[in-house]
C-alpha cells in the first residue's frame, strides 16, 4: 500500500511518496500550479502510477493552532480533491506547523546550495509531512 504526501502552497504542490511498505517517504515531484483542474490532473497520474491508496495533505496552522488564509486554501483543494476521488480514497489532514523550516534545515544540513534548496523545498516539506505520518500510523 503506498501513500501519497502533498504540501500544498499558492504556486507549488511538493509530492512525496511512501515505499510499498510505508516505511520511508521519499520526495518524486514538485508541481508547479497551473489552476486547480490541472493540478488534479497532474496528481492523479502520479496516484495512478504509483497505486496510490490514500493521500495525507498538509494543513498550515498558525503556530496557536488556529487556521489562518493558507489553510483555508488548502482546505478549498481538499474538497476538489474528495470530489475527484469520491469513490473511496482515504484523505487525511496533517497539521504541518514547520514542516518548511524542518526541511530547509534538513537541506542546510546537508549544504545543498540557496539555488538547489528552492527547487526542491516544497518536495522535501511533502517528505517530512509524510514521513510524520507513517511513524503516527505505526504506533
Amino acid at each position: 500500500m503506498r501513500i501519497m504526501g502533498l504540501d500544498v502552497g499558492e504556486k507549488t504542490i511538493g509530492v512525496a511518496i511512501s515505499d510499498p511498505f510505508g516505511w520511508t517517504a521519499q520526495g518524486i515531484n514538485t508541481i508547479h500550479r497551473k489552476g486547480v483542474q490541472k493540478d488534479l490532473l497532474e496528481l492523479d497520474q502520479l496516484v495512478k502510477e504509483y497505486a496510490v491508496e490514500e493521500i495525507v495533505v498538509g494543513l498550515p496552522l498558525n503556530m496557536n493552532g488556529s487556521e489562518g488564509e493558507s489553510a483555508v486554501r488548502v482546505r478549498r483543494f481538499v474538497t476538489k480533491l474528495k470530489e475527484t476521488y469520491a469513490q473511496g480514497m482515504k484523505i487525511t489532514l496533517k497539521d504541518e506547523r514547520l514542516s518548511t523550516v524542518a526541511a530547509q534545515k534538513i537541506l542546510l544540513e546537508g549544504d545543498v546550495s540557496r539555488s538547489n534548496r528552492k527547487k526542491v523545498i516544497d518536495k522535501m516539506a511533502a517528505v517530512y509531512i509524510l514521513q510524520g505520518y507513517l511513524d503516527y500510523i505505526k504506533k
